[in-house]
């Protein structure tokens, strides 16, 4: 794996390339699962952050449920999801939506159930509550489910964190989005040590208990990132307790987030698999569209498969 001095130079093509050309399956229905989202009351990330494998995901009848709102209280520069103002106060946890997305999770007949949240620092616990009573809701309809939740930093908070891992997801993801270096541009209000922490207790925490927890973690690429940076960002993360690792290109959502600095050429996600594989991960999805759960439910089960 080739390494490169200085960050890439912005990509001046106007038109994606071809492999970052979504195609859509002809006859591709979603109108399923988003009716049944909007009667339930129900938001996902596939929606709010403006995923291009959204049509794909639902005419197959998946999604990423997102709790705790459509508002986030942190303004990344590279995330479509709402941000609330500080003047305007964000509504309280919803107590239905456990249960909705339960629901939801149930009529679905998923065999793996993936809960997201917007970040929510003006809650004391940050949201980990509503977590904790979403798998456990999940749970209870569909047990032989795996449950995987993709959460916040919590600020931080060890007892915010606890809460999440005692409800026993079988998979726990936190993301550090970008390289440190990038981070004061793409993620000013968040910290990539305060993140690697996150994932490092989680792992401590499955360790002590004997528990089979597996620890996930992602970032995108297209950034201005230097290779250097993605295999150290890599080993920070092996470092740190993760077995599970995702790479996916950056894709604008609108024209007022980041510029794509760099469209990413298949045969590197190809290396950096090949390189993340000989640092220990044991599950990793790299690639144009890979997202944080995308095909989430492929990884965890063709793992334990050859457990």
């Amino acid at each position: 794996m080739g390494t490169a001095p200085m960050p890439h130079r912005p990509d001046d093509s106007r038109r994606p390339p071809l492999w970052l050309r979504k195609r859509v399956a002809a006859g591709s229905d979603t109108s399923n699962v988003s009716n049944m989202l909007d009667e339930l009351g129900l938001a996902t990330v596939c929606s709010g952050a403006r995923c291009p494998n959204l049509p794909e995901c639902y005419a197959r009848g998946t999604a990423t449920f997102l709790i705790l709102g459509s508002r986030c209280t942190r303004r990344c520069a590279f995330c479509a999801m709402g941000s609330a103002e500080s003047r305007e106060p964000l509504s309280p946890p919803d107590p239905l939506e456990p249960e909705n997305v339960a629901e939801a999770a149930a009529r679905l007949g998923l065999k793996h159930v993936v809960i997201t949240s917007v970040t929510r620092d003006d809650l004391p616990d940050g949201g980990a509550a509503s977590f904790y009573f979403t798998i456990d809701a999940v749970r209870s309809r569909l047990p032989q489910a795996t449950i995987e939740v993709l959460t916040p930093d919590f600020l931080g908070n060890r007892r915010a964190l606890k809460i999440v891992l005692d409800a026993h997801p079988h998979v726990f993801n936190h993301n550090i989005e970008t390289v440190p270096r990038l981070y004061s541009t793409v993620r000013p209000q968040a910290d990539y040590a305060r993140s690697l922490e996150v994932l490092r207790r989680a792992r401590d925490y499955a360790d002590s208990r004997r528990l089979p927890l597996r620890v996930k973690s992602g970032f995108m690429v297209g950034l201005g990132e230097t290779d250097d940076e993605v295999a150290q960002a890599m080993r920070d993360l092996r470092k740190a307790g993760c077995d599970m690792l995702t790479i996916g290109q950056y894709l604008a959502p609108t024209p007022n987030h980041l510029p794509v600095v760099r469209h990413v050429e298949p045969k590197e996600y190809d290396a950096w698999r090949d390189a993340a594989k000989e640092m220990g991960f044991t599950a990793v999805a790299a690639g144009p569209f890979v997202r944080s759960s995308y095909r989430a439910e492929e990884a965890v089960h063709s793992e334990a498969d050859s457990r």
